[in-house]
């Protein structure tokens, strides 16, 4: 499976980006998605999750209420909207593709990783 992972940028605190993954290779809709992030010097991190069909969702306690994540199967396509941001959401955001339907936060459940965009946040 290929991911395609674009929307990053520079943005003022407070301000929003979407990011967005387009999926090819295998049938998209059969599988959960994820969204992880990797700042300097920093272990990658679980941001969100979304399960096949979009019903079940776990976002990280560090970007709850600002985070949202979703899906458009018939896009082949998931999505990471960040509101609110601030400096510290800094890093490199990577789309990811379990093996399995089923959403989960641990990152070695993940074979499948896209390129990564890189967000900027300043102060």
């Amino acid at each position: 499976v290929q991911l395609q992972a674009s929307g990053g940028g520079l943005v003022q605190a407070g301000g929003s980006l979407r990011l967005s993954c387009a999926a090819s290779g295998r049938t998209f809709s059969s599988y959960a998605m994820g969204w992880f992030r990797q700042a300097p010097g920093k272990e990658r991190d679980f941001v969100g999750g979304i399960n096949w069909i979009g019903g079940t969702k776990l976002i990280a306690d560090s970007v709850k209420g600002r985070f949202i994540i979703s899906r458009d199967n018939a896009k082949n396509t998931v999505y990471l909207q960040m509101n609110s941001l601030k400096p510290e959401d800094t890093a490199v955001y990577y789309c990811a593709a379990p093996s399995s339907r089923y959403v989960t936060n641990n990152v070695n459940e993940y074979g499948y990783w896209g390129q990564g965009t890189q967000v900027t946040v300043s102060s």
